[in-house]
């Protein structure tokens, strides 16, 4: 015997998302993806969402999903830093896209990946009133947010590409491939090897170390111990302290262009030429870099492009719409006067 459709009584409420979500036992979020034919549904799941929205009759609209949600139509970002170029150039491409569609940006920011701290963030971006999260996930702090947030707050991720399937949504630039090619422009130019200093949040596994050691590999060339450290430029002048001591550094790849200036910094003072005896490479073309002197060879990353990205994501999780697709300028090296053939003298 068939059975039709549930109706809502005249006069009452029709049936939300959220009904349906209760009805299949799913999140909200579930009952989204499978209106909006995502692969990321297992089939028994799917089954009992369609099931349930037959039962329900319910009807899905752009509007309804978007009140059904009881969130603010804005925009919140989570980010553990706003001075940092790629932080702040992420955070502009969102403030940019927003501005664009009429919809407010809030900050938030999380000074550490400790539990009270990441707790804090969490009950404040769950509150509907923070709207869609865009969560910077470039470091520990923003990754911990990330991994405690409730599933029904509806967010998205600004991600290291390496990073391990957190069930969000996740946008990313190829780091790893940017640092490919930078290794391997100054291999190219015939140093034997590339030193790297990298930043605080790089990781083994993915992103500019790994590119840089890929490239290394491939090579065939000696891959040399990781200089590491912190984000403050007098920190990178110390590493570029040690590897001015070494007669056998001739290229250095940096994990950001700030690094670049301490390393180059300590160069200089040590008596070395940029690029005669060492060249120079640094990462995300920061606005400058190219009026140093020397002009920074780096990689150019689309920083602003990712933000305005994410927050197109952050939009369609908060109206329940289909993921609009992420159209991202690809990492392109910019050569400029910091890098040049060894000297042989």
């Amino acid at each position: 015997m068939s059975t039709s459709p549930r109706r809502a009584p005249r006069g009452a409420a029709p049936p939300s998302i959220r009904d349906v979500a209760a009805a299949a036992g799913v999140s909200y979020q579930t009952v989204s993806r499978v209106l909006n034919e995502s692969p990321r549904v297992r089939p028994e799941t799917r089954t009992a969402v369609l099931a349930a929205i037959e039962r329900l009759g319910f009807r899905p609209s752009r509007t309804a999903r978007a009140l059904s949600l009881g969130r603010a139509r804005a925009i919140t970002v989570v980010t553990s830093n706003t001075v940092l170029y790629g932080y702040a150039a992420t955070l502009q491409g969102v403030e940019e896209a927003a501005r664009a569609e009429g919809m407010a940006v809030g900050v938030r920011v999380v000074e550490s990946a400790e539990p009270a701290e990441v707790k804090q963030t969490v009950d404040y971006v769950s509150d509907g009133s923070a709207g869609g999260v865009v969560v910077i996930a470039f470091d520990p702090p923003g990754v911990a947010v990330l991994e405690a947030l409730p599933e029904h707050v509806p967010a998205v991720a600004a991600a290291e590409p390496a990073a391990p399937d957190r069930g969000r949504v996740a946008i990313t630039l190829d780091e790893r491939r940017a640092a490919t090619d930078a290794t391997r422009h100054l291999l190219a130019l015939g140093h034997c090897t590339v030193h790297h200093v990298a930043i605080p949040s790089e990781g083994g596994a993915g992103g500019r170390l790994a590119g840089w050691r890929d490239a290394l590999q491939r090579a065939g060339a000696q891959i040399p111990d990781v200089l590491g450290c912190g984000w403050d430029i007098s920190s990178a002048y110390a590493a570029g302290q040690r590897l001015a001591a070494r007669d056998d550094v001739t290229a250095i790849l940096c994990g950001n262009d700030d690094i670049a200036q301490g390393v180059r910094r300590a160069l200089y003072d040590a008596g070395k030429d940029v690029p005669g005896d060492v060249s120079i490479v640094g990462f995300d073309d920061i606005p400058g870099s190219a009026y140093w002197t020397p002009a920074l060879t780096t990689v150019r990353m689309d920083f602003v492009g990712l933000g305005r990205a994410c927050f197109r994501a952050a939009v369609a999780e908060l109206t329940g719409e289909a993921q609009p697709r992420a159209d991202l300028l690809p990492p392109s090296l910019v050569v400029r006067e910091s890098t040049a053939p060894p000297s042989r003298g």
